[in-house]
């Protein structure tokens, strides 16, 4: 399932049974709970309980991995290996993470969940369990389930099934199978479904990222929005650039420095009409402006990091008609000193108006800055905040 292969929890229940007891956790901090203090001794007695990711290496380790001490700033702890895979960084070769028997009752807990929406996976090919259904299948409450799954994974049940359907249609996309074949095959039952999981975007692998978009084929057109000129562009997979501007040549010139190995083409200009997928998001991204539809889910396919994913999706969270600020926005996605991390994602984001970086605002109520223009952030709030008004007053 490649990049979105995210559960088959390592262990067995003799190594549960042997686990030593571990000395209380104690610490200030970012680190409140002495994970820190753990990694720091490189203490084998917590290998199981967490593992821990390094941000400058986007590599994950056990606690007591004899690599060399990164910067405590660099560190994010997670429960799971699959949670720590789910967020972008991967296994370290030298301590082999994935091998340590993951102990902690969350952990278990997440994997009967996780087996039990393969198993309805496998047998329905749409993994529709109900958060109740889900939560009497594992034993606990539908409250309990959802916090404890995100906690552990970052990400909810439902999400989770979604992740695995799309892992299951880019492997049928690699193995050859036209898009229609492939999601069909994958369990979605029209085209529309797969557009209609905002949190769910097929994104670019590891391979293509750090080659600059090297193999990818881009199409792209140019049309007229209410904020001038609107370029979309896209690959079979989803949107790959969302620009505005006031004419043709600098947005065309942008996307070409976004992807530079990439094989871009306008939609016309060798004789064929724009696929249905680029067709379907250029005019939901025109309704979308045009005030007639304020939710806008679309499948996107974008260069990104691990940290730019996590911004960009917590933007897509960000309801119609309203803001948040930078410094939300990073605690949001458990990095509350990440203030200006996060406002470089939002600035890098290729995508606007899909990714909504413009309902991102400073601390004091400012708008801050916005790639396409200061003026055009400014009527996209003051429109959407209207329509909000108006459809909570109706």
């Amino acid at each position: 399932m490649g990049a979105l292969e995210v559960m088959k929890l390592a262990g067995t229940k003799r190594e549960a049974r042997q686990e030593v007891a571990r000395p209380q956790l104690v610490g200030r901090g970012d680190h409140a709970d002495g994970r820190w203090q753990a990694v720091a001794q490189r203490d084998g007695r917590f290998d199981g309980a967490f593992v821990y990711a390094v941000r400058s290496t986007g590599i994950y380790c056990r606690p007591s991995c004899p690599s060399r001490r990164p910067q405590p700033e660099q560190v994010v702890f997670f429960l799971a290996p699959d949670a720590a895979e789910q967020a972008g960084f991967r296994a370290c070769r030298r301590c082999r993470p994935r091998e340590i028997a993951m102990r902690h009752p969350h952990v278990e807990l997440v994997e009967r969940a996780c087996r039990a929406i393969e198993t309805c996976m496998d047998d329905t090919g749409e993994g529709r369990l109900s958060l109740d259904a889900l939560g009497a299948a594992v034993g606990v409450s539908p409250h309990h389930l959802q916090r404890t799954f995100k906690r552990v994974m970052g990400i909810t049940p439902r999400q989770y099934a979604d992740a695995r359907r799309l892992g299951d249609l880019k492997a049928r996309l690699k193995e050859g199978k036209d898009v229609t074949t492939a999601l069909y095959d994958a369990g979605y039952g029209s085209s529309s479904r797969l557009y209609e999981r905002s949190s769910t975007q097929l994104g670019m692998t590891p391979g293509t990222y750090r080659h600059g978009g090297r193999g990818m084929s881009i199409h792209y057109t140019i049309v007229d929005c209410p904020l001038g000129r609107l370029l979309v562009a896209a690959t079979e997979r989803g949107v790959a650039a969302v620009s505005l501007g006031d004419a043709d040549a600098p947005l065309e010139a942008a996307l070409h420095q976004e992807y530079p190995h990439a094989e871009i083409v306008r939609a016309g200009s060798n004789g064929k009409n724009p696929s249905t997928g680029l067709a379907h998001a250029v005019s939901a991204i025109v309704a979308h402006l045009e005030g007639s539809q304020p939710r806008l889910d679309l499948p996107v396919d974008l260069l990104a990091t691990a940290f730019q994913r996590r911004v960009w999706q917590e933007l897509r969270d960000i309801p119609y008609g309203s803001t948040r600020s930078y410094r939300e926005v990073a605690s949001a996605i458990g990095r509350p000193k990440a203030v200006r991390a996060v406002a470089r994602a939002c600035a890098t984001n290729p995508a606007c108006i899909v990714i909504p970086c413009h309902r991102v605002v400073r601390t004091d109520g400012g708008l801050g800055g916005y790639r396409w223009g200061i003026e055009r952030k400014r009527e996209l709030i003051a429109k959407e905040s209207r329509k909000g008004s108006r459809r909570v007053e109706c």
